[in-house]
């Protein structure tokens, strides 16, 4: 199975990515290029997710996007395809090897001059962004342990019509097994606490990939 369909009968997620936005030639060849490198891929949204995101922010229509966690950029691409002119995106990495490749699929695409990459810590780039709220769109796919601290630098920035998308929250299913108590599956439980009772946002996890959280702030 393909990470958009951890959680659904294959036959039913086949059916769903048939029956949804299709990647373009650029993206199939970056999906293709990534899968290459290795186990590492698996660091890459799927297809479905994808256009998930594409199709949500075409909806959002968003000014201002951020990225923490970029990888060789299919998240950025279907989002950045998305966007209007004068908007932006931020991504924020730390590997200048993983995103050299998404670079070369940006300018493939025709999406470059909408992203800013930075590469360094995300918390900084987060930190030194102005402290309105003016994000109207994040994901955040990056270090889990460190996934609060991207939130709640985030969630204060959060424009009243913003939204905020957080992967793997299911873990491969490991949040919900009683059983399981390692490090990093204790502090996803606890980040989905986290969330789930600030009182600032709504929350909704779907069983997207490997799961996929939906934030945004109460009216």
């Amino acid at each position: 199975m393909s990470r958009d369909s951890a959680f659904v009968e294959e036959s039913a997620a086949l059916y769903a990515a048939a029956h949804s936005l299709q990647p373009t030639e650029v993206q199939r060849e970056l999906i293709a290029e990534t899968a290459s490198l290795g186990r590492v891929a698996g660091m890459q949204i799927g297809p479905l997710q994808g256009a998930f995101m594409t199709v949500l922010a075409t909806a959002l229509r968003p000014r201002l996007a951020v990225e923490v966690g970029t990888f060789t950029g299919y998240s950025a691409l279907c989002v950045a395809s998305a966007l209007e002119p004068g908007a932006q995106l931020i991504c924020c990495d730390v590997s200048e090897e993983w995103t050299s490749i998404a670079r070369r699929y940006w300018e493939r695409a025709g999406v470059a001059d909408r992203i800013e990459l930075r590469i360094g810590s995300a918390l900084d780039t987060l930190r030194a962004l102005p402290p309105e709220p003016q994000i109207d769109l994040a994901f955040i796919d990056a270090d889990k342990s460190s996934y609060p601290a991207y939130y709640d630098e985030i969630v204060g920035r959060l424009s009243p019509r913003g939204v905020i998308l957080v992967d793997n929250v299911l873990r491969g299913g490991t949040v919900a097994d009683a059983a399981n108590d390692d490090e990093a599956t204790e502090a996803m439980r606890a980040f989905n606490e986290h969330v789930a009772a600030d009182e600032r946002t709504r929350t909704v996890l779907l069983p997207i990939g490997d799961g996929l959280t939906m934030i945004s702030p109460k009216p």
